[in-house]
């Protein structure tokens, strides 16, 4: 069986596939966060970061089609893995027992999904604009001149609706609970993990994860002004 075969027929390759996917959903998620952190920042920050997206121009439709498929991949093989374990034992056990398996490794398949509908909705929200196509009238000057889209308006208007962001602040708080299981198992599958730094490994991913969903949630709960230090930031 050649390569591509072996990926996604057997149970060993669609793990390492889950793997290599999460991974890169991992770096994106940490970058996409760290890129959005800048609406904290003057909108001459945040406006010039998005441009600069902006001018990669097809490039960067095909690094969100790559990153769109890779999350397809991820939660598709999760399903599948989730569904020969359980095609493998019918019967349920009498009495329930999980060895060190947490409660979000086994509804990992379950968050995945929910994460894959927001972000499928979070671009059309914010880079489709498909609600909202006032927001490409929007424009700002930067220091040098140039007009480039007003993405800091965007995010303060598109949060600016209680159940927009209410479901974003589900949806990055599922994928961090998603998140503190799958970081582990990535590493433990890509065969970096060892005795030595497991609690390490584990201390990291809960650390990680809080961060992550406190960041991205500070971002709508600032814009809603119930972080009044933080909405101050917003409205320089």
């Amino acid at each position: 069986m050649n390569l591509p075969g072996s990926l996604f027929h057997s149970s060993i390759g669609k793990k390492f596939l889950m793997a290599l996917t999460g991974l890169v959903l991992f770096g994106f998620a940490t970058g996409h966060l760290i890129g959005n952190l800048q609406i904290f920042s003057p909108p001459e920050k945040i406006n010039h970061y998005g441009h600069l997206l902006e001018s990669l121009g097809i490039g960067l439709w095909l690094i969100r089609g790559f990153l769109l498929a890779c999350a397809v991949v991820h939660v598709w093989v999760a399903l599948q893995l989730t569904a020969e374990n359980r095609a493998a034992r019918p019967q349920p056990y009498g009495v329930e027992f999980t060895h060190r398996a947490t409660l979000a490794s086994r509804v990992m398949a379950r968050t995945g999904l929910v994460v894959l509908a927001f972000i499928v909705y979070h671009l059309l929200h914010f880079t489709v604009r498909l609600q909202h196509p006032e927001w490409s009238e929007h424009t700002y000057r930067l220091a040098d001149g140039t007009m480039v889209r007003d993405v800091s308006t965007m995010v303060r208007e598109g949060f600016a609706s209680l159940p927009v962001s209410a479901f974003y602040i589900l949806a990055v708080g599922l994928l961090a609970y998603h998140l503190s299981h799958g970081v582990v198992s990535m590493v433990q599958t890509l065969g970096l993990k060892n005795e030595k730094w497991t609690s390490g490994l584990e201390c990291f991913a809960r650390v990680y994860c809080w961060a992550y969903f406190l960041l991205n949630a500070a971002i709508p709960l600032a814009v809603l002004g119930w972080l009044p230090v933080l909405s101050r930031c917003l409205h320089r």
